[in-house]
């Protein structure tokens, strides 16, 4: 199927997710180049700081993508709210929980289904309808390097993002022939808060770690930020990818699971182990300089 490519510069937008992180940045991104940006999330606070910090018009609205009327109820704003047709749909919002299957709380389970997975359909049904009457436009679904492969202790989130993968991939196949598309992100580790947000019980490998050191190893181990994530998704989308890699670690991990896809795993924790004593000795280096340097 040729590609479909799809200018965002100058045109309307909706994000979700847009109070921190990937989809802050890619309101300020698009925002910056010209765009009408409708933003949404859970966090009002954050929103209104995304808000702020925007230089074009904007529509913000506190959403919690779960609920699939309000969803609905956002989109005839956003319709209402529009003066030309709408670019683009980022359903980016995500959360993520830290587990063994074995210890697996359900209930933490069942949000993160509920906000990954039912949130980026409820967001496809709710906005889909706007583009398909204007025959133009793209769905972006935020997956993750967690859609393309299993991780240890993340569990319910691989499942998660390996259905937005699923959905949105079929998805794209029931638009051949239009002038809409659907596209899939694909994020490495990328400097969010989605790890301090995270929903962790106990150290699921049994390391006695606290919340803070794994959120701390985590965040040494990622290799993107926020604005360059949403640099690489817009220009991917600009181009008429259907799959956008962010990240050099999902570059990486993707390689790895075509050509060892039962064994990725073995180059992945010897990749980790690496990062890991790298980010202690330099936490010891750092610890040592502050101690030596006299007020």
């Amino acid at each position: 199927m040729p590609r479909t490519t799809q200018l965002l510069s100058g045109r309307p937008v909706m994000i979700t997710g847009a109070a921190s992180g990937i989809g802050r940045s890619l309101a300020q991104l698009l925002s910056r180049r010209g765009s009408p940006v409708a933003i949404a999330d859970i966090d009002l606070d954050g929103l209104l700081e995304t808000a702020a910090s925007l230089s074009g018009p904007v529509l913000t609205r506190q959403l919690d993508v779960r609920d699939a009327t309000d969803q609905h109820a956002f989109a005839t704003e956003v319709r209402d709210w529009l003066t030309a047709p709408l670019a683009a749909v980022f359903n980016n919002a995500g959360v993520t929980v830290s587990s063994s299957v074995l210890d697996a709380i359900p209930e933490d389970d069942e949000w993160l289904r509920q906000i990954n997975v039912d949130g980026v359909v409820n967001g496809t049904r709710a906005f889909l309808p706007i583009l398909v009457e204007q025959n133009q436009g793209v769905i972006v679904n935020t997956s993750s390097v967690s859609g393309l492969l299993g991780m240890p202790y993340q569990s319910a989130y691989c499942a998660s993002k390996f259905a937005v993968r699923g959905f949105t991939d079929a998805l794209r196949q029931e638009l051949r022939g239009t002038g809409v598309s659907a596209v899939t992100v694909h994020p490495g580790g990328i400097k969010t808060n989605i790890a301090r947000n995270a929903r962790m019980r106990k150290d699921p490998e049994g390391r006695g770690r606290t919340r803070e050191q794994m959120v701390a190893e985590f965040e040494a181990m990622v290799m993107t930020t926020p604005d360059r994530a949403a640099e690489i998704i817009c220009s991917g989308v600009e181009r008429g990818k259907a799959r956008i890699l962010v990240g050099p670690d999902a570059h990486l991990f993707d390689a790895l699971v075509r050509v060892a896809p039962t064994h990725y795993y073995d180059v992945i924790s010897l990749l980790q182990r690496g990062l890991e004593a790298r980010a202690t000795r330099a936490a010891t280096t750092s610890s040592a300089t502050e101690a030596n340097i006299t007020p």
